[in-house]
């Protein structure tokens, strides 16, 4: 290595060594503390103390930690398939050429960067079940059948399905992502495909779908890391960690904190996290595992 090179490979480490501090000190620290901690019975005012593997053995016989374990997977296996289904709709229906598209583009994407915690407070008032909107609108409909509207936020058996409702939402972002690979798709494949005699199904089918399967594969794994840490719109809708009504939208982010905060058992909480960073990556490889076959990257 000549003297220019040292030279040059010294400055470009000293311009990397504010982020590598950061990166340290915020990120790296942090993980390594909390594995630690989650092998010790600590409540962040004393100093922990080794308790080996006990916050895992505990984890296994807590009922209320299995409950917010089985309405988080509940609450994704609703809310998941339907904001990536809405989500490519929408992104099919803004990526055709119709006057004022662009238009379009901003209204809907426009909710997916309204602040979350603003975003609630206007689904409290369309969720109430005497004066909210929602019910307003359901309320003549349903009186024909003779059936009132639900609760919705105050019913323990459709509080998950309105705030999977709710996650509809803020499907912008990931409906951008689909647009963005509606937009790379060669017209001549159509072009091929509608010669041959596909009709619009079978080109969605044969020609879209296998074109922006790795957009689909993206927004599949975040939208499974994003709905197991589902947190603020449950904090905010229900008044707290307590995930009611009767527990039934006590989600596994919202228990975490209850623990970690409120009862100050924080060993317990980092044990938790690491439970759920593994339940992740276990989900994250049984997914790729089931598409990789069906996963057409561009040559």
């Amino acid at each position: 290595m000549t003297k220019g090179e040292k030279r040059n490979l010294r400055h470009g480490l000293l311009f990397c060594l504010p982020w590598f501090i950061g990166f340290a000190v915020f990120t790296a620290y942090p993980v390594a503390a909390s594995l630690f901690y989650s092998f010790c019975d600590y409540s962040v005012l004393q100093t922990p103390v080794w308790c080996g593997a006990e916050n895992y053995r505990r984890m296994a016989t807590d009922a209320v930690f299995w409950l917010s374990l089985k309405n988080t997977l509940i609450y994704a296996g609703l809310s998941l398939p339907a904001g990536m289904v809405v989500a490519l709709g929408l992104a099919l229906l803004l990526n055709t050429g119709v006057r004022g598209v662009t238009i379009f583009r901003t209204i809907f994407y426009l909710p997916a960067i309204v602040p979350l915690v603003a975003s609630c407070m206007v689904w409290l008032w369309i969720f109430n079940g005497q004066y909210g909107l929602l019910n307003w609108a359901l309320r003549p409909v349903l009186a024909v059948f003779g059936v009132t509207p639900p609760g919705w936020l105050g019913d323990p058996a459709w509080a998950k399905p309105a705030l999977a409702l709710m996650s509809l939402w803020g499907v912008g972002n990931a409906m951008v992502i689909y647009l963005a690979g509606l937009q790379n798709v060669p017209q001549e494949l159509y072009e091929a495909a509608e010669i041959d005699g596909a009709g619009a199904a079978r080109r969605f089918w044969h020609v879209t779908v296998p074109m922006i399967s790795p957009v689909i594969y993206f927004n599949l794994i975040m939208g499974i890391i994003g709905t197991l840490q589902v947190f603020t719109t449950v904090f905010v809708l229900t008044g707290g960690a307590d995930g009611q009504p009767a527990r039934s939208t006590l989600f596994y982010a919202l228990y975490l904190f209850s623990t970690a905060f409120y009862d100050l058992r924080m060993g317990y909480a980092c044990a938790m996290a690491w439970v759920l960073f593994l339940l992740i990556v276990a989900l994250t490889v049984a997914a790729t595992k089931l598409t990789e076959k069906r996963i057409h990257y561009a040559g």
